[in-house]
């Protein structure tokens, strides 16, 4: 059974997906979207995956300030036809993408390994060690010739 790897984006993938960020992000800080799941939200677009073929793309959001991700996660797919048409008007391409949108976690987990490494059992570990048979690299009395 032949195994599939996922290749790395290309150059295009990343230029599209950036593209895409920015439109989206100008989108949500400029235009009032009619939902009541996003009323008073600010979102933060952290990244944008695209397809290898550029038809569909992930779009990673984090609400400034907390929320209910579920429900916002609902709202942005009830206001997808808006943003679509939108983009089409600010991004010259020749097909606009699918969206699907996902609540970007890395901020989490990056706060989990922040707490994990300042356990004091952890931070313990990570200090220099003295080494154990007290040879401290320094010339002693012993080491004269």
């Amino acid at each position: 059974m032949p195994r599939h790897r996922s290749k790395p984006p290309g150059q295009r993938q990343l230029r599209v997906g950036e593209e895409i960020r920015h439109v989206l992000a100008y989108i949500f800080e400029r235009e009032t979207l009619r939902d009541p799941a996003l009323a008073n939200v600010r979102l933060t677009v952290t990244e944008v995956r695209p397809s290898a073929d550029l038809r569909h793309a992930r779009v990673y959001v984090v609400p400034l300030g907390g929320g209910d991700m579920p429900k916002i996660l609902d709202g942005l797919a009830r206001v997808k036809p808006f943003l679509r048409r939108e983009m089409a008007a600010r991004v010259n391409m020749r097909f606009i993408p699918d969206l699907s949108f996902a609540a970007d976690n890395s901020f989490d987990e990056a706060a989990h390994i922040l707490q994990l490494l300042h356990k004091p059992e952890v931070a313990r570990d990570l200090q220099p060690h003295d080494s154990a048979d007290g040879d401290d690299g320094q010339i002693g009395e012993a080491d004269d010739v």
